[in-house]
């Protein structure tokens, strides 16, 4: 099946900029080389109604976080609110990196967005972002009323890394380590740390995400298989989790386990709309300004997350 053109064309500019791949550089330079590219891939930021870094106590010292609440609101109004962690293979990625996602998402949604920039490998290996997010959900659900945020309406939401780690705060909250969520909205999820999917085979080369990027993220952060904390779809039991809208793409190494999740999920009795774009890649999220696709998933999140905030 065909990439979508946007996707090729993006593809062909990485090519023709002779970027290497992430999995050949260190931490530090394929950290470098993902900031670059910010600018080139992301459209430019939406304004909404406020924008605010904040810290929170973690485990380990303090966690950085950035509050934005949709263009439009009140700034009396409690909203509905989203705890959202970056993707980046818990290697690369920070607040910056996903801004713009979290404005459009807190815009189209009309509600609170709080990013978490949890600690990263190589410098913090696993379980330190597992830790952080746990710690950075459970403030936000404590701190509510002085966010002005509804209690009852927070959801969690991340893409590939941080869709991982999404699922595993909502897994630790059923278990009562804090408030369960509403909703999880997990974009190209990791779930898995064993890696070992016919799709990982089949994505070898040529896109952002491959399989020896993969290796390579995971071999920073946890070359651990069976924790749950590290690969949520090795827990015991998925029963009682949070309605799920999970999106996968054809062009990632991550596409089998995602699907798997989400059946299993199902299977589990767990509400779940499950999202498969034949003609799309890993990461396309972030590149909005070249790939309408991202402006789409976000869209769809937003639609997504009010229907579950009336239930």
């Amino acid at each position: 099946m065909p990439l979508h053109p946007e996707t090729s064309a993006v593809l062909q500019l990485i090519k023709d900029s002779g970027r290497p791949p992430l999995h050949t550089l260190s931490a530090a330079e394929a950290r470098e080389t993902s900031a670059r590219s910010r600018a080139i891939m992301q459209p430019a930021p939406p304004e909404v109604a406020l924008v605010q870094d904040l810290t929170c106590p973690g485990p380990h010292g303090e966690i950085k976080l950035r509050h934005y609440r949709g263009a439009g609101t009140s700034a009396d109004a409690v909203l509905p609110g989203v705890v959202f962690f970056h993707g980046g293979g818990w290697v690369i990625g920070d607040l910056d990196s996903h801004d713009q996602v979290c404005r459009a998402l807190a815009n189209y949604a009309g509600c609170s967005v709080v990013a978490v920039d949890y600690r990263m490998a190589p410098e913090h290996v696993f379980p330190a972002a597992v830790d952080d997010s746990i710690a950075a959900y459970a403030w936000v659900c404590a701190n509510a009323e002085a966010l002005k945020i509804d209690t009852q309406r927070i959801a969690v939401a991340g893409d590939s890394a941080g869709g991982n780690l999404a699922t595993v705060v909502a897994l630790a909250a059923r278990d009562g380590a804090a408030p369960l969520p509403c909703f999880q909205w997990l974009v190209y999820p990791a779930v898995d740390m064993a890696a070992s999917t016919p799709s990982c085979e089949r994505v070898q080369e040529g896109f952002i995400l491959t399989h020896s990027t993969m290796k390579w993220f995971i071999a920073h952060y946890a070359p651990v298989v069976t924790d749950w904390r590290a690969s949520p779809i090795r827990a015991a039991s998925l029963a009682g989790l949070p309605p799920a809208l999970i999106l996968t793409c054809h062009f990632d190494p991550l596409a089998d386990e995602g699907i798997a999740y989400a059946q299993r999920l199902n299977n589990e009795g767990v509400r779940v709309q499950h999202v498969h774009m034949n003609d799309q890649m890993h990461a396309f999220l972030t590149m909005g300004k070249f790939i309408g696709a991202s402006d789409m998933a976000i869209r769809h999140a937003a639609v997504a997350l009010r229907d579950a905030w009336r239930a």
